[in-house]
């Protein structure tokens, strides 16, 4: 049995290859992220087949930012498509045009808070106001849920602090930057293992790599999956 909470992230080069990997994995996983990598080779028309024709749910992360008119166009076009999540960066304004451009559709607008390959020396260098890493994505959180995104992008390092928001209630929280215990960090920098991450409040989490970068990607998600069904993945008070 397949269990939601796992998005694996499709970071592969083009459909043929991203469907070898459905393959492999099999009813073991039902949701898949499908990014910008992935978006000249064929991601669009992939996420299409694997939603209407296989039965999967799909996270298309494309985390627009643009003016407002724009990103309401643009996410108008792809909710058309009747995917699950969209990630926009969690601007105010980006925020707004994208809920409108939702419109009643079933598709979730998920809000980039900050990077998860991302540390005070990258903000720093980026003109990013002063201040802790976990406070300004707590703070960012709070913005983009007051001006209606479903739920939030944030690291699982910061995920307790977010679902304890007010704004917070009944909101997703997705979390990439996660990695089995002993698994390679990559680019990322805050990081957590799978359970961690349920623990400290997350609905989702998004693993990528250890998954089909391993001699065995089957066996990897199942791995994570059991490891989401055990005691240590139990949120407190939740």
């Amino acid at each position: 049995m397949s269990d939601d909470r796992l998005i694996v992230a499709m970071d592969v080069p083009n459909v043929l290859d991203g469907l070898e990997l459905t393959k492999t994995l099999g009813d073991s996983v039902s949701f898949y992220k499908i990014g910008l990598g992935m978006l000249t080779g064929g991601g669009l028309a992939l996420a299409n087949e694997l939603k209407q024709e296989h039965g999967k749910r799909i996270f298309l992360d494309m985390k627009f930012f643009d003016i407002g008119a724009t990103v309401e166009a643009a996410v108008r076009g792809v909710a058309q498509f009747n995917l699950d999540f969209l990630t926009v960066h969690g601007d105010p304004h980006v925020v707004r045009a994208a809920r409108a451009g939702a419109g009643g559709s079933d598709m979730k607008i998920l809000a980039v808070t900050i990077l998860t390959s991302l540390d005070r020396d990258d903000l720093d260098a980026s003109c990013i106001k002063s201040g802790d890493v976990a406070d300004l994505v707590q703070e960012r959180a709070g913005i983009a849920l007051s001006n209606g995104a479903d739920g939030v992008i944030a690291s699982p390092q910061e995920a307790a602090l977010i679902r304890a928001l007010p704004e917070a209630e009944g909101k997703l929280i997705v979390t990439p930057g996660v990695r089995p215990a002993g698994a390679a960090l990559g680019d990322q920098k805050r990081v957590m293992t799978p359970a961690q991450a349920i623990a400290n409040g997350a609905d989702h989490v998004v693993v990528g790599r250890p998954i089909w970068q391993a001699e065995n990607p089957r066996a990897a998600a199942q791995s994570i999956l059991a490891e989401l069904a055990s005691p240590q993945a139990k949120t407190p008070n939740r």
